[in-house]
């Protein structure tokens, strides 16, 4: 682990792994979870690139800050985080308020993206009344309030099942989220539509989507591909977290994308 600072002075809880003579991936996660949302893509990728992912602010190991956050802050963290790294660009894969980030700087930092892979994601993620919902009820009850509710989104049904030790690593992790860094990112996803900026991510794009995702259903990842130029669409037998309910098939639709932009063997 290594802390990097973001122009604002916020502390990045960063890890760096793998091959540091190959191309750099940045793994951007969703709200409500960390950087271990990644683990089971590091055995896949850490021999072939450089891997980098860090705890957003507000969550993990990061710096909470008091307030909402903006977009803005969030894509000035994943460049501190590239410049601290001399990493002129990167393959950029987020997931959920991730594909957001990757989405900003599709729009705002062009020269940096190698590629993105928008996955689990929307152009609009949520609605204004859903996302300040959740963030009043974040600061009023806390996180625990939320957690079973949550995890109903994070995950399918048959996963829910059949993998309950899973689910109740990611709802503790949850639960010990800094209730005022969650709301502070949930604001910059009540406040983002990209909807009308599609055409203007002039970005090689894979979008990965899951077909029991309630939170991004596939019309939301249909969506995307139809207005990026180019972008190509996997669709998994997922929830929400694709990465952690089916890496497998997350690890082949990643690594065929990279193998396709950055000669990165499968």
């Amino acid at each position: 682990m290594t802390t990097i600072r973001s122009a604002d002075g916020t502390r990045l809880n960063v890890r760096i792994e793998g091959a540091g003579h190959g191309p750099t991936v940045l793994l951007a996660h969703s709200v409500g979870c960390d950087l271990s949302l990644w683990d089971a893509q590091i055995p896949a990728l850490a021999g072939r690139c450089r891997v980098v992912r860090y705890d957003a602010r507000g969550h993990g190991g990061s710096d909470a800050p008091a307030g909402d956050y903006s977009i803005d802050q969030l894509g000035a963290d994943a460049l501190a985080v590239l410049d601290a790294l001399d990493a002129r660009t990167a393959h950029v894969v987020g997931l959920s308020l991730g594909g957001t980030l990757a989405q900003w700087l599709a729009l705002h930092a062009r020269d940096r993206l190698a590629s993105m892979v928008l996955c689990d994601t929307a152009a609009r993620l949520g609605t204004d009344t859903g996302w300040q919902s959740r963030i009043d009820m974040a600061l009023s009850q806390g996180m625990a309030a939320m957690a079973d509710l949550s995890m109903t989104r994070f995950f399918s049904d048959g996963f829910r099942a059949r993998s309950p030790e899973t689910v109740a690593r990611f709802r503790q992790g949850f639960v010990a989220t800094a209730a005022h860094g969650y709301a502070g990112c949930c604001a910059v996803l009540r406040d983002c539509d990209f909807r009308a900026d599609l055409e203007r991510m002039a970005v090689p794009t894979l979008v990965i989507g899951g077909r029991e995702d309630a939170p991004t259903p596939p019309a939301d990842a249909e969506a995307l591909v139809r207005g990026i130029p180019g972008a190509a669409l996997v669709l998994l037998e997922t929830g929400h977290l694709s990465a952690v309910e089916d890496p497998d098939g997350f690890n082949a639709a990643l690594l065929a994308h990279l193998s396709a932009q950055a000669g990165v063997r499968r």
